[in-house]
C-alpha cells in the first residue's frame, strides 16, 4: 500500500508519495546502471589492463608529468585525487540542488561525465597515452562519486523509514547482479576476442570500457524518467549558488547540534576508509603480492559480487532484529579479520576464501551505512541532498586517506601486506566511535 506523507516545512505544505513500487524499482536501477563502473573499471578489468599497459621497458616505474613513479602508486594517488575533488565541490552543489529542487539534474551531469570518461578509456592503448588514461580514470571516478550524493538523497523521499534498510540492501543487490552480467559478457569477449572481430585481447579489453559507459548511461535513463522531479515544489529566486551556500550553512548549523549524527559520520569515516580501500585496491594486491593470473583475479571478483548480494540481504535482516549498530559492528569485526588474513595470505586458495568473506560483508556494510545515515537525518527536513553531501564528503575523504595511506605504506615498505594490515586499525577506531552513537533509531528497529 502506498503511503501519503505530508510535511510542513518553512510554511509550505509538501506532499510526497512514499513506497510507490514503480518509483522504488526505478531507484534500484541506478545501482544496476552504475555498479558496472565500480566492478569493471575500479575493481576488475581496468586495474589488470592498467598494470599491463603502464610499464616502461618491462619496468613498473613509469614517467608521469615528468616524474618517475611506480604504476600502482600512481593509480592509488590518482584515485585519492579524484575523491578529493569530489569532496571539495559536492557541498556547494548539493546546497544548490536542495535550493532549486533539481537533484536529478545535478545527478545527470555527473552521470554523463562518468560514463563518457569510461568511453574515453577506449583510447588508452599504450604507455604513450598514460596521461590520457589517468585523466579519464579520474574523471570517471568524479562522475561516479558525484552522482551518488544526489542518488542517495532520494532514499528518504521515496520510502518510509521502516523500509530504509531493505530498500538500500535491494539497491546494492541489483547493482551486484547487473555488474556481474556485464562482467561476464566482457570476460567472454576478452578471452575469445577473435570471434568478436578484435585483433587482440587488448582491443577487446578497451571495448569493454566503452560498453561500461554505454551501459551506465543507458540504464540511467530509467531513473531519470521516473524519479520525482522537484518533489517539494521549490521555486528558486536569485543566485542559486549564493542561496545554495546559505542552504548548506543552515544544514551545517543544524548538524553541529546533532551529536549522534556527527559521531556516526566520524565512525563512518574510519571504517569506510578500510572498506573502500580494500575494494579499490584488492586487485592490485592480487597481481603485485600473489602474482595471480588474470583469470583467477576475475573469478575472485565475480565471487565477491555474487556473495555481496547475499550479504546485503543477510545483514539487513540482522539489523531489523538487532539494530543497525549491532549489525555494522559485527561486520567491522569481520573486516578486521580480513585485514589480518590479507597480511597472512600466501596462495590463490586463501585469496579466494578471503574474497568470499569480503563479499559477505561488503554489500552489507555499504547498504546499511547508507540506511543508517538516512535514519539519523531529522524527520522534519527536506534538505536531503545537503545532508547527504556531508555523508558523501565523509565517504570521499575516507577514500582519499585510505587509498593514499595504502599507497604511501606500499611505497615506503615495498610491500602491500603492511598496507593491508594497517587498514585493520581504521576499523578498530571506527567501531569504538560507533558505540558512542546512542540513537534508538539504530539500536533497535522502530516501526
Amino acid at each position: 500500500m502506498n503511503d501519503l506523507t505530508s510535511h510542513a516545512m518553512n510554511g509550505v505544505s509538501v506532499a510526497a508519495q512514499l513506497n510507490n513500487p514503480k518509483t522504488v524499482r526505478a531507484w534500484y536501477m541506478y545501482d544496476w546502471a552504475n555498479s558496472v563502473y565500480s566492478l569493471v573499471i575500479t575493481t576488475a578489468i581496468f586495474p589488470i589492463y592498467y598494470k599491463a599497459v603502464a610499464v616502461t621497458n618491462g619496468s613498473d616505474q613509469v614517467q608521469f608529468l615528468g616524474f618517475t613513479i611506480q604504476n600502482s602508486v600512481l593509480y592509488s594517488y590518482a584515485l585519492s585525487f579524484s575523491f578529493l575533488v569530489v569532496a571539495a565541490i559536492l557541498p556547494l552543489l548539493s546546497g544548490a540542488a536542495d535550493y532549486t529542487g533539481k537533484k536529478k539534474t545535478f545527478m545527470k551531469v555527473f552521470v554523463y561525465l562518468g560514463s563518457l570518461s569510461c568511453i574515453g578509456l577506449y583510447f588508452f592503448d599504450s604507455i604513450d597515452m598514460l596521461e590520457w588514461g589517468i585523466a579519464c580514470s579520474i574523471l570517471a571516478s568524479i562522475g561516479y562519486s558525484g552522482s551518488l550524493v544526489f542518488y542517495d538523497a532520494f532514499l528518504p523521499e521515496i520510502v518510509s523509514k521502516d523500509r530504509f534498510d531493505a530498500t538500500s540492501a535491494r539497491g546494492y543487490s541489483m547493482g551486484y547482479y547487473g555488474s556481474v552480467i556485464l562482467m561476464v559478457i566482457c570476460t567472454v569477449m576478452i578471452l575469445n576476442f577473435e570471434p568478436f572481430g578484435f585483433a587482440n585481447d587488448g582491443e577487446a579489453t578497451r571495448f569493454s570500457f566503452l560498453l561500461v559507459g554505454v551501459w551506465w548511461i543507458g540504464f540511467s535513463m530509467i531513473p531519470f524518467a521516473i524519479l520525482p522531479e522537484n518533489p517539494y515544489g521549490r521555486k528558486p529566486t536569485g543566485n542559486i549558488w549564493t542561496k545554495g551556500y546559505e542552504e548548506l550553512r543552515m544544514v551545517w548549523r543544524n548538524l553541529k547540534s546533532q551529536q549522534d549524527l556527527k559521531r556516526y559520520l566520524a565512525a563512518f569515516f574510519f571504517y569506510n576508509m578500510g572498506v573502500q580501500t580494500v575494494m579499490y585496491l584488492a586487485t592490485l594486491f592480487g597481481t603485485d603480492v600473489l602474482h595471480l593470473e588474470t583469470g583467477s583475479l576475475i573469478a575472485t571478483v565475480v565471487i565477491i559480487q555474487l556473495v555481496g548480494s547475499i550479504g546485503a540481504w543477510l545483514f539487513a535482516r540482522v539489523s531489523q532484529s538487532q539494530g543497525n549498530r549491532f549489525a555494522i559492528s559485527t561486520m567491522i569485526i569481520i573486516w578486521i579479520g580480513i585485514c589480518i588474513g590479507a597480511y597472512l595470505t600466501v596462495n590463490a586458495y586463501q585469496f579466494y576464501a578471503l574474497a568470499f568473506v569480503v563479499g559477505m560483508v561488503m554489500g552489507g556494510i555499504q547498504s546499511l551505512s547508507r540506511a543508517t545515515y538516512s535514519k539519523l537525518i531529522p524527520r522534519d527536513t527536506n534538505d536531503h541532498a545537503s545532508y547527504f553531501s556531508f555523508y558523501d564528503v565523509t565517504y570521499n575523504l575516507s577514500i582519499v586517506f585510505g587509498t593514499f595511506s595504502y599507497g604511501f605504506i606500499d611505497h615506503i615498505t615495498g610491500s602491500m601486506r603492511y598496507s593491508a594490515l594497517a587498514l585493520g586499525l581504521y576499523f578498530v577506531i571506527g567501531m569504538i566511535i560507533l558505540y558512542t552513537v546512542n540513537s534508538a533509531e539504530i539500536r533497535k528497529q522502530r516501526i
